[in-house]
Formats: C-alpha cells, sequence, structure tokens
C-alpha cells in the first residue's frame, strides 16, 4: 500500500480548509492511502470535521485509508464529543501508525 503523510498547521476552519481538503485529495488522486500529522494542530472547526469526513469518504471510495495521527487533548475532545473519533483510525505517533498499518 502507498502511503503519504501531510502535516496540518496549528488549525482547520474555515480560513484554510479549502488547501487542506485540496493537498489531501491531491494525495488520494496519486493512489496513495494518507496518513494526517495533527501534532501542531490545535484548533479544528465544524468545516475541518467536514473536510476530514470528506476526505474519509472519498479515500473509502478509492478503496484507499486516511490515518490520523497525534491528536492533542482539544481536537481529540472535539472529536469524541462529536463522534468522529468512531469515524478515524487514529494514533499517538507517526511510528505508531506506520506499525499498526504494517500488520
Amino acid at each position: 500500500m502507498n502511503i503519504e503523510s501531510y502535516k496540518l498547521g496549528e488549525r482547520l476552519d474555515s480560513f484554510n480548509y479549502q488547501e487542506v481538503r485540496n493537498d489531501i485529495l491531491a494525495i488520494l488522486e496519486k493512489g496513495c492511502s494518507a496518513v494526517l500529522d495533527m501534532t501542531a494542530c490545535n484548533y479544528i472547526s465544524s468545516t475541518g470535521l467536514r473536510v476530514l469526513l470528506y476526505s474519509k469518504k472519498m479515500a473509502a471510495s478509492k478503496e484507499l485509508k486516511l490515518y490520523l495521527v497525534g491528536l492533542n487533548a482539544d481536537v481529540k475532545d472535539i472529536m469524541n464529543v462529536t463522534g468522529f473519533d468512531l469515524f478515524f483510525d487514529s494514533f499517538c505517533t507517526m511510528d505508531e501508525c506506520l506499525q499498526a498499518i504494517k500488520n
């Protein structure tokens, strides 16, 4: 399986969602599964959540995967409260993610 990582900035919201969405879709268009490194991301809005969900659906439609890595406590809380944590494979570190993918 081909995998490519993408590092998000401090926020995923209405100001940058189009760039992030386009970057993730570009990875998927190459036929690669995407690992989103979210260690720097400390805020995600409802628009950002929609980007993640849309990207997950696009990956699935291409029989690819979308993984999340390094969610901080605030983002993890948002994911838990909204139930989005149930839709994504999430890992604490990149090494943990890559190890799980290999197995």
